[in-house]
C-alpha cells in the first residue's frame, strides 16, 4: 500500500468579489456577489511508503491547500484520496496518530511554556504510554541536541533552537508520514544544515515517509529525489530532482585551480568566464559538448591541481519550468 494516494483532488472556495468606488463597496456589503475561485485542480499523486518527495510551486499554486486537505483540515470539492488507508477528511481523528507535521512559520509548541511541557501536552493528546514517551522524548532529546533548550520558554529560544524543538515534538509518536512546510525559512546555514541531516537519519532509521515543501533548493537537493511542481493548482512535472537537473538545464559551471599559467582557452560549445594565471572558470552546455570531453582537453592542455563542477542551483530549475509552462498552449501539461 502507498503511503499517499491521490486521485482529481480538487479544491474550490468561494470568494467575495470587490467593486470599485463608494457606491460598489456599499453594494458589495449589501448584496455580496461569489465567484468560485480554484486552488487545486485536478491533483493525481502517488507517493510511497519511506519516500521522501519534495512538492514545489509558486506562492499560491495550491501547495499548502494540498497539504491541508491531506492532513484532513479541509474537505475537497471533489476527487478522492487516500493516507495511509485512511480518507483524510473523513477519518481525521484516526489518521492524526500516524501523521506529523511541521509548518516554519506556525508553531506547535506553547509560546510561554518550555518544550518539555508542550512533549508532554503531545504525549497525552496522543495517548502515549509512560514508559515509551519517556524513552522516545530522551531519545530525541539526545539527536536533536535539545538538552539546553528544555526547560527554556519557547519564546526565549532562537528560531533554529526552535525548529529542532518543533521537528522532535512532530516525530514523538513516531508518525509514519512527517508533513514539512518550510521547515528550514529564515534559518542560518548551519542549522539548515543540522536540520536536514536529522530528517535524513529519521527516514532512513525509522522509514519515515517525509512530504516536503520548500522554497530552498537545498532542502529539494540534500532531502529528496523525486520532485512533483504544481503552478495554479494544477501538477506541471513529476520527475526525479537529478533528471530534473540533468535533462532541464545543461548548463555546468567548472572551476579549475591550476599548478602554473595555461595558454588562453578555446572550446567549441565552453564560454570562457575567468582567467587568470592559477585559476580558470568555464560555463558548459553539456548539450553542445560533454563533459568527458571537456574535462579530457583540460587535462590534457593544462597541469590542474583541482576541479569543480557546479551543477544549475535549484531555484533556475524551477524557474525554468515555470518559464516553460508559460508558453505553452492553456490547458496544456509540461511533463517530460
Amino acid at each position: 500500500m502507498s503511503a499517499i494516494e491521490v486521485r482529481g483532488l480538487t479544491k474550490s472556495f468561494e470568494v467575495k468579489r470587490k467593486k470599485d468606488g463608494l457606491f460598489g463597496s456599499l453594494q458589495s456589503l449589501v448584496k455580496p456577489v461569489f465567484e468560485q475561485k480554484t486552488a487545486v485542480h485536478g491533483i493525481d499523486l502517488t507517493v510511497e511508503q519511506g519516500e521522501m518527495l519534495a512538492f514545489l510551486g509558486p506562492n499560491g499554486a495550491g501547495k499548502s491547500t494540498t497539504i491541508k486537505m491531506l492532513t484532513g483540515i479541509l474537505h475537497p470539492t471533489g476527487g478522492e484520496a487516500r493516507v495511509l488507508g485512511f480518507c483524510p477528511w473523513k477519518e481525521r481523528s484516526r489518521l492524526a496518530y500516524f501523521v506529523g507535521s511541521v509548518f516554519g512559520q506556525k508553531s506547535q509548541l506553547w509560546y510561554h511554556l518550555p518544550p518539555i511541557d508542550s512533549f508532554e501536552l503531545m504525549s497525552r493528546i496522543y495517548e502515549l504510554k509512560r514508559h515509551d514517551y519517556f524513552s522516545r522524548r530522551d531519545e530525541l532529546v539526545r539527536r536533536f541536541e535539545l538538552e539546553p533548550y528544555l526547560n527554556v520558554p519557547v519564546r526565549k529560544l532562537s528560531l533554529g533552537e526552535r525548529m529542532r524543538c518543533e521537528i522532535a515534538a512532530a516525530m514523538l509518536h513516531r508518525p509514519r508520514i512527517l508533513f514539512l512546510d518550510e521547515p528550514t525559512i529564515g534559518l542560518d546555514v548551519i542549522v539548515k544544515q543540522k536540520i536536514r541531516e536529522l530528517i535524513v537519519q529519521m527516514n532512513r532509521e525509522e522509514g519515515t515517509t517525509v512530504f516536503l515543501t520548500s522554497h530552498d533548493a537545498g532542502d529539494i537537493e540534500q532531502l529528496c529525489r523525486r520532485a512533483v511542481v504544481i503552478n495554479h493548482g494544477q501538477v506541471i512535472l513529476d520527475d526525479q530532482v537529478e533528471r530534473m537537473k540533468r535533462e532541464l538545464l545543461t548548463e555546468k559551471t567548472v572551476h579549475l585551480r591550476l599548478q602554473q599559467p595555461g595558454e588562453p582557452f578555446r572550446f567549441p560549445g565552453v564560454e570562457l568566464l575567468r582567467q587568470t594565471e592559477a585559476e580558470l572558470e568555464l560555463s558548459v552546455e553539456t548539450s553542445a559538448a560533454s563533459m568527458e570531453q571537456v574535462l579530457s582537453h583540460l587535462v590534457s592542455e593544462y597541469r590542474v591541481v583541482d576541479i569543480t563542477i557546479q551543477s544549475p542551483p535549484m531555484e533556475d530549475i524551477i524557474t525554468h519550468i515555470y518559464a516553460r509552462e508559460a508558453k505553452k498552449p492553456e490547458g496544456s501539461v509540461a511533463v517530460p
